[in-house]
């Protein structure tokens, strides 16, 4: 079979269902063929030798072994029984196998007694054999034991030509030795058929895939509704369509997005260095330019920097996956966030603290909750308060902060994460926001196999949440 599937490896995939099919039918009428015909001649065979079995008993019942000489004679009766049918010939031997009457169909020949048949008869038990006369013609042989008071008397065998049989074995043979050919013929057409009617959705994907560009991925495979492998296959290059498609228009509005952001700074540099160069500038007007030029390359730095963080831990490469010690995190997150706080004239404090390990980058984890905790400082209004806290919730570590800001809409909660996504873009640019902070967070803790929930009620504040899951405890023999 494996040298089979590799001869087959150039060929078509229609070829190649055409040629298994083909071939394993071959198989199929080759082993039924031959059984059929060894089924054929079993049976050829049992009806001769019941037909030889029939005239022995006959010759047994109706006196054959008489002498020969009484009229009418065991050959004439048996004729007489079968008429025109009977073609069998038959000889009379005694006990010790010497031979007697003879029918005139042996033409003077002698039918042979084979030591297994005289065992045999002597046992009570006839003897079917096919044997060779000297003529070479094959024929088939019963011996019938004669039995009187449990005493071997005669010996009867009647034989018949198997020259009929043969001939009709032998048309048999040849009429399947036409018909698996044709068979094969047939299933060869009949697979070609199938193969093409079955592979027939198949090239029409195909041909609706290679329609379907990175400029137009809102069209669709057609599903029709069998339920089949071929639909699921259909269903499956849909659901990755939608997917690219999404993908794609992320990536469209992320870099629409990126473009605008870069555009500002850029645009602000250019005119400060006009202005700058249209007229001689005293020192200190020179001064302050290259400061504002300055503040805006920093700008450009840090957004940069923001969007190759957010590239990284999205594509989850290279994290490192070291034990983080979550309440060493939220202490070091508290003190920058206290001294925020006290120069926005927010209250900051830890709520609660309890231990909770995790697998991850220590720095990238910092990170993201350090983002959460400055946003909710931002947006908390003054003599507003902010809470951080540490928790676990089964084998889930919780790092949560809640803030008495203005809250967020439920159609705005997922919007906030994505990027360059500012719901007060004129207060963003006042505090120097490009509006990749949550989605830099949300980008970390998806990439250590976490969540963020954010629970907000307009005008009452907001809850975010980042789930991690627990470290397994180390094993003892590590």
């Amino acid at each position: 079979m494996t040298d089979m599937a590799g001869g087959f490896g150039g060929l078509s995939i229609r070829t190649r269902l055409t040629l298994w099919y083909a071939s394993a039918l071959l198989v199929v009428l080759v082993l039924a063929s031959a059984a059929s015909y060894g089924l054929f001649r079993r049976s050829v065979l049992q009806d001769v030798d019941t037909s030889l079995l029939l005239v022995a008993r006959t010759l047994r019942d109706q006196g054959a072994t008489r002498e020969a000489t009484r009229p009418p004679g065991p050959e004439a009766e048996i004729e007489g029984l079968f008429g025109d049918l009977f073609d069998e010939f038959f000889q009379l031997l005694d006990p010790q196998g010497a031979p007697g009457f003879r029918s005139r169909r042996l033409l003077g020949r002698t039918l042979p007694l084979s030591p297994e048949a005289q065992a045999n008869a002597v046992r009570g038990r006839e003897t079917f054999e096919t044997v060779a006369l000297a003529s070479r013609e094959r024929v088939r042989l019963l011996t019938l034991p004669v039995q009187r008071a449990g005493r071997l008397v005669q010996l009867v065998q009647v034989g018949i030509s198997l020259e009929r049989a043969e001939q009709t074995l032998g048309r048999y043979l040849q009429a399947l030795l036409a018909l698996v050919p044709l068979g094969l013929v047939l299933a060869v057409a009949g697979g070609s058929a199938i193969a093409r009617a079955a592979l027939r959705p198949v090239g029409d994907i195909s041909l609706a895939a290679r329609r379907i560009t990175a400029e137009d991925l809102g069209e669709r495979v057609a599903v029709r509704g069998t339920g089949d492998e071929l639909d699921h296959l259909a269903e499956t290059l849909n659901g990755m369509l939608a997917r690219l498609e999404a993908a794609f228009g992320q990536v469209r509005r992320f870099a629409a997005d990126a473009a605008h952001e870069l555009r500002t700074p850029l645009t602000a540099l250019r005119g400060g260095m006009e202005v700058a160069l249209h007229a001689d500038r005293s020192p200190e007007e020179y001064r302050r330019v290259l400061r504002s030029s300055l503040e805006e390359v920093e700008r450009l730095i840090q957004l940069a920097e923001d969007l190759l963080v957010m590239s990284r831990s999205e594509a989850g490469g290279d994290q490192l996956r070291d034990r983080v010690d979550l309440e060493a995190v939220l202490l070091e997150v508290f003190d920058l966030a206290a001294r925020l706080g006290q120069a926005k004239e927010v209250s900051v404090r830890v709520e609660a603290s309890e231990p909770a390990i995790v697998d991850g980058d220590a720095v990238a984890i910092r990170r993201a909750y350090r983002n959460l905790v400055e946003n909710a400082i931002k947006y908390t209004p003054t003599g507003g308060k902010v809470e951080l806290s540490l928790g676990r919730e089964g084998d889930i570590a919780c790092l949560a902060v809640a803030d008495t800001g203005p809250g967020i809409a439920a159609a705005d909660a997922e919007r906030i994460f994505r990027p360059f996504v500012r719901l007060d873009d004129a207060r963003a640019r006042e505090t120097g926001g490009a509006g990749l902070g949550l989605g830099i967070a949300r980008a970390i803790v998806q990439a250590h196999g976490g969540t963020i929930a954010l629970r907000s009620t307009p005008g009452a504040g907001s809850l975010f949440t980042i789930r991690l899951p627990l470290a397994r405890p180390p094993s003892a023999g590590s």
